[in-house]
């Protein structure tokens, strides 16, 4: 079994969040399975990679209400049905609506959503079949860091995808 997780960081909250889900899917199944899990940066993944995929996370900060430009690029160069039968799931960092002071731009957020739904519909429109439902784990500002217990949460949800699979 081949699990790949890319995602794009910018301060390091995103790879951090990436690296958890990573160790605890391999801690999992690693031995048990022989899951090969990789976990890579998106500017270092490339299209060769998805071949033979049984499992595919990615993952990227929220900007704009959507993701980064460059994982954005990579989402865009999958060719259609690449990811047929592949299991997927989408996760991203964002703030949480409730540090949002100006009700205006929560609604405004809320509206527009977020980088890990965009993430998955891509996925799916490449013939990936969602696992579970985007996720988003919480930073406290722009820059972070993680909200506290976002690191367990994200091991939470990687134990979710193995019971789902």
């Amino acid at each position: 079994m081949k699990a790949l997780i890319i995602y794009d960081s910018q301060y390091g909250n995103t790879e951090k969040i990436a690296n958890a889900i990573g160790t605890t899917l391999g801690a999992a199944l690693g031995a048990a399975l022989g899951l090969q899990v990789e976990t890579i940066l998106v500017r270092d993944a490339r299209l060769e990679q998805l071949v033979g995929l049984d499992l595919l996370i990615v993952g990227a900060p929220t900007q704009r209400f959507r993701t980064t430009e460059a994982m954005l690029g990579f989402l865009r160069s999958i060719p259609a049905d690449r990811l047929k039968g592949v299991r997927v799931a989408a996760f991203d960092t964002r703030l949480s609506l409730n540090d949002i002071a100006s009700s205006a731009f929560r609604f405004i957020v809320k509206t527009g959503g977020f980088a890990a739904k965009h993430i998955l519909d891509r996925l799916k429109k490449c013939g990936g079949d969602p696992i579970l439902p985007p996720e988003g784990f919480l930073v406290k500002d722009m820059e972070g860091p993680l909200v506290d217990g976002e690191l367990e949460r994200a091991a939470e949800w990687a134990r979710r995808i193995i019971a789902a699979r």
